[in-house]
């Protein structure tokens, strides 16, 4: 057993213990774990008794943490100084005192809530999740707006990312984007870019958004501007990556790999690092929605592998650039190369947004690959909650209370259980790591515990989606015979 399994296991225990999960259920009440948090790091001058005491039990568990994993401590300690870090600690420790430490696991509360805060766009995208287009009656009031805003940052979310539709046409947007942050949370934006101008990225950059995703499909005007059904659509969005870098966002460019880009990629890398962006990361392309229109172009779980595997080495080079995937494979293709001595680094997810090296290995199957309904969730432009931006499955509305959804739906239970998995994930041994993209899954099969088609371990479910389409066109083209 390796010295990474020993700590683990160690942690494990001692977390499990039922002493110490009793100390975390009482923190976790009336905010004296983030008060505690706050007093230890120095930003809380007038503690009581209660919140010293507090105070040193939480720093004993950081301190045994950082020890476990080599780290100095007050090292540790000014890394929570953040309140984004902070918030994140405790809503790590609120989930073992709520479910003990599980494969892999679960929260309080999500880490990321995606929130397509608007119906409306100014493109008109292939493969659109939400078909997006033009203003939905049924989207929030600005007043309800504030109060999901609010929500949020009670039950303790970390991080709200704006997207769409594209958020930047809402007239709400500024407003309420500024009041997240104001609200200690950390603050993205996913957009097209083309109304990224200079001065809408400082403001972006003077309101508190802190990363910012635009979307670009190919290194060839032509090709973008077709998939993204808008001429000059590239220009803009190129010139509002650079505004955005300028103005001193952390930004990243997103590219859904589909047959129309997929040879093109390793020029997408090029250019991110050309225009000196932070990070690049791959979606999976998911046919739900719009996307089912294309659903032809989804690539092979062959061309995946390859992908994932060129994105791999990309993220080892030293280059500046961060390289994810939202596919979950990544995480297992990164710890297979490290497990074959091909790498360094395991990237457990793209929510995280980090790699992880040495001893924190071992933390890969507690973080989990796939996050839907998990550490990660989406709300709708009317309140609707999702378990996944790409899964449009209604779990609840906002109204109806977001931690109540996020607790009692019966969807996000079971997404965040992985041993009844069917096809070969469910015998997976990175299961607790990859799991197979759900909504994948959910889009091929209408079935969240379905077989991710897009895994090589999978292909055999590949093919029979392949065979039941062919025979779905030659019935459609058989039908278009007689009709004339």
């Amino acid at each position: 057993m390796s010295k990474e399994t020993d700590i683990i296991l160690s942690l494990n225990k001692t977390l499990n213990n039922p002493i110490t999960r009793g100390i975390l259920r009482y923190l976790s009440k009336k905010n004296r774990l983030e008060e505690s948090l706050e007093y230890l790091v120095g930003l809380k001058e007038n503690a009581g008794i209660g919140c010293r005491m507090n105070s040193f039990l939480v720093g004993t568990a950081i301190k045994y943490g950082a020890k476990a994993f080599g780290r100095n401590d007050t090292a540790f300690l000014e890394y929570f100084k953040d309140i984004t870090t902070r918030k994140g600690l405790a809503n790590v420790l609120k989930g073992i005192a709520k479910y003990g430490v599980t494969r892999p696991q679960k929260l309080y509360a999500p880490f990321l809530v995606v929130w397509d805060f608007t119906s409306m766009c100014n493109l008109r995208c292939k493969h659109c999740y939400s078909s997006a287009g033009k203003f939905a009656p049924d989207e929030l009031t600005k007043e309800e707006k504030y109060n999901v805003v609010d929500q949020l940052a009670d039950a303790g979310v970390v991080a709200v990312a704006f997207s769409g539709g594209e958020p930047l046409i809402s007239k709400d947007f500024f407003e309420i984007a500024k009041y997240a942050h104001e609200r200690g949370m950390y603050v993205s934006v996913a957009s097209n870019g083309t109304l990224i101008t200079k001065e809408v990225a400082k403001k972006l950059r003077r309101i508190g958004v802190g990363y910012i995703e635009i979307s670009l499909d190919s290194t060839d005007p032509e090709v973008h501007d077709e998939f993204r059904g808008v001429k000059g659509a590239w220009g803009k969005t190129v010139q509002g990556i650079k505004n955005c870098v300028e103005a001193g966002i952390t930004t990243c460019i997103a590219t859904t790999a589909t047959k129309y880009n997929y040879e093109d990629i390793p020029k997408m890398v090029d250019l991110a690092i050309k225009l000196k962006v932070d990070r690049f990361i791959h979606f999976n392309f998911i046919p739900t929605r719009r996307g089912r229109e294309i659903l032809d172009q989804d690539i092979t779980p062959e061309q995946r592998e390859r992908l994932l595997n060129f994105l791999y080495d990309k993220l080892e080079e030293d280059n500046g650039l961060q390289v994810f995937s939202t596919a979950p494979q990544f995480a297992r293709i990164s710890l297979e190369r490290v497990e074959s001595g091909e790498g360094e680094d395991v990237a457990p997810t793209h929510f995280a947004g980090v790699s992880l090296k040495g001893k924190a290995v071992a933390l890969a199957d507690f973080i989990g690959g796939c996050g839907a309904g998990r550490i990660y969730c989406s709300i709708e432009y009317n309140g609707d909650i999702q378990p996944c931006v790409f899964m449009p499955i209604k779990a609840g509305n906002i109204k109806n209370g977001f931690l109540n959804v996020w607790e009692n739906s019966e969807v996000m239970k079971k997404l965040r259980e992985r041993d009844d998995l069917e096809g070969e994930c469910h015998d997976c041994p990175y299961r607790y790591i990859c799991g197979g993209c759900r909504a994948r899954a959910y889009a091929y099969f209408n079935d969240i515990k379905a077989p991710d088609p897009g895994c090589v371990y999978n292909e055999s479910y590949w093919e029979e989606i392949k065979k039941t389409e062919e025979k779905k066109e030659e019935k459609r083209e058989e039908e278009t015979l007689i009709t004339v």
